[in-house]
């Protein structure tokens, strides 16, 4: 009778670890016994001389080397443009986060949010279990916050929530990001670190981490690029200025 494996048992991890080391008839490795010897420091000194206005200018041009529309407005301009998408892209049916309503607030939307008038409107909801993935599938376009933006690749990055699923992201026809220019980071390793922070303080549960940068493209075909391919045809950043 085959063993049941019980989830998030370390057991497992160690179990498989050893039936490895055994295949390849060698001793475990130890990270102790061979410490991880870093080159040099370029993961941290990398842009880390630029100031926030600079960030977003760089953010701005490799976002849209990798067919990004990119915007910035200011706070109070956010619903505005928000409505614009929506009537642009001709949407009927949406995908918005369940945040609750403070953080709506903070980006000066719950109003929008609360009198928005289409065909279909969806939440992303915990409750609602793999109808999300349903419903999301259905939609015209998602609307959602990105945790941070990364200068260097013009990636934005979202940690899988209750609130924020990560097929909420990939299967809209459309994708808009929101995120304040304060979470412009330089590259990836500054993301990295405020996440391993949050995950150690316990203020950050999830399941994975999301490192999104642009729509799709392939040039399989003949060598022509083809942008959106797979996931949402078009990608959109709002970044909202400092005040």
């Amino acid at each position: 009778m085959a063993e049941v494996l019980k989830a998030n048992d370390p057991k497992n991890r160690e179990d498989f670890l050893d039936a490895i080391a055994k295949k390849a008839n060698r001793p475990r490795h130890e990270l102790k016994n061979d410490p991880l010897k870093l080159l040099n420091d370029l993961p941290e000194t990398t842009l880390a001389d630029k100031t926030p206005a600079e960030l977003l200018d760089l953010a701005k041009k490799n976002s849209e080397l990798i067919h990004v529309d990119f915007k910035t407005v200011k706070a109070d301009q956010l619903a505005a443009n928000l409505t614009k998408f929506i009537e642009e892209k001709e949407i009927k049916s949406l995908m918005l986060p369940s945040f609750a309503a403070d953080k709506w607030a903070d980006f000066e939307i719950l109003d929008w949010k609360d009198e928005l008038e289409l065909e279909h409107l969806y939440f992303w909801d915990e409750a609602n279990g793999r109808d999300n993935l349903i419903n999301a599938d259905k939609s015209d376009a998602a609307i959602g916050f990105a945790d941070y933006l990364l200068a260097e690749s013009g990636t934005i990055t979202a940690a899988t929530v209750k609130e924020q699923g990560r097929g909420f992201h990939f299967l809209p026809t459309h994708y808009l990001a929101i995120v304040p220019q304060s979470k412009i980071l330089p590259r990836m390793r500054q993301a990295i670190d405020r996440y391993d922070e949050a995950l150690k303080q316990d203020k950050l549960k999830t399941s994975n981490i999301n490192f999104i940068s642009g729509p799709s493209n392939s040039g399989d075909i003949e060598m022509v690029l083809i942008v959106g391919v797979h996931g949402p045809l078009d990608m959109t950043y709002v970044v909202i200025e400092d005040r």
